[in-house]
């Protein structure tokens, strides 16, 4: 088997955030390949699209990541996409990851941009209509439907936030919910109960999404009496939790209950060297621009390190 091949870093995930690190680690001359497990831009690509990037009035998704991982090749760094990683080794000086079919990888820091992904339904339509109607984030698609009717699912606190906050744009907004109270704040409740523009439909699920080129309606059942009605409406927006793409990492990098990755205000993690950027980090809000964010922090950290690093192995020994 042949030896590994060795950069200054690695990292793991190639959405806004792993993009932005591999951006800033290889303009600063540092050796870095960028590694994901799908498509590279992550979620993003799926985004029909962007209208708060600031710069850029209009794009879509998979045209802003086209262009960012374009830089990153520019400034020289590999990219692998559509890899399955088999082991990891963080601890210690020298990193090492290792792909499915043998081929290795060494680096003396690692930042983890491995991103997450919106808790779905699961049922009928729901793929086709991604990007279409269906979406989960009324940051970056509230406008998109002005003056429209849309449909909130989902009973936490982002759902009734977001309930709340879509009627800026939506002249009506209809939350659904399977259970027959709330699992927010009561403040939220009561925000979203007083808003003229809400409604409930309480113990009840979407089963199926229907339309032809976008979502035109979805079928809602009723969980006490089992009947199904059709229901009209121009968009879901769907608010029922987040689920980091963390579950390579257990056992190997501190992170929360929800599989979370716990970080400092520099993005490093519980083991030197390993940083970690984006939506798989403990945080409130995940956004493009936040990604960008928390990639350009844990490159210029991981930057100091190694070069800091490097500066401690040159200096000779006092005697």
């Amino acid at each position: 088997m042949d030896a590994p091949k060795h950069y200054d870093a690695i990292v793991i995930g190639a959405g806004p955030a792993g993009l932005t690190a591999g951006i800033y680690l290889s303009r600063a001359r540092l050796k870095t390949l960028l590694l994901d497990s799908g498509t590279v831009g992550g979620q993003m690509v799926l985004t029909h699209e962007i209208a708060n990037y600031p710069g850029v009035e209009r794009i879509s998704g998979y045209q802003l990541g086209s262009i960012m991982r374009k830089q990153a090749k520019s400034f020289g760094c590999d990219i692998k996409s559509n890899i399955v990683i088999e082991s990891m080794q963080l601890e210690g000086e020298l990193k090492q990851v290792t792909l499915a079919g043998g081929m290795s990888f060494t680096a003396n820091a690692v930042i983890l941009t491995p991103g997450g992904r919106s808790r779905t339904l699961g049922v009928d339509g729901e793929d086709r209509f991604k990007g279409r109607g269906i979406s989960y984030c009324a940051t970056c698609d509230g406008d998109f439907f002005t003056d429209k009717e849309i449909v909130v699912v989902g009973g936490g606190n982002s759902a009734l936030e977001e309930a709340v906050s879509l009627t800026k744009y939506a002249s009506k907004v209809t939350v659904v919910h399977q259970f027959d109270h709330f699992q927010a704040f009561q403040h939220a409740v009561d925000e979203a109960r007083s808003n003229p523009k809400i409604d409930f439909i309480m113990q009840s699920a979407i089963v199926a999404f229907h339309g032809e080129e976008k979502l035109e309606s979805v079928d809602i059942k009723n969980l006490s009496t089992g009947e199904i009605s059709t229901f009209a409406t121009d968009g879901v927006f769907i608010f029922i939790g987040y689920v980091p793409n963390t579950e390579f990492l257990d056992g190997l990098i501190e992170m929360n209950q929800w599989g979370e990755i716990i970080v400092k205000p520099d993005m490093s993690t519980s083991i030197e060297g390993v940083y970690a950027a984006g939506d798989s980090i403990v945080k409130r809000y995940r956004q493009v621009t936040t990604a960008v964010g928390d990639g350009t922090i844990a490159a210029l950290a991981a930057s100091g390190f190694l070069h800091e690093q490097k500066s401690r192995k040159r200096q000779p020994e006092l005697v």
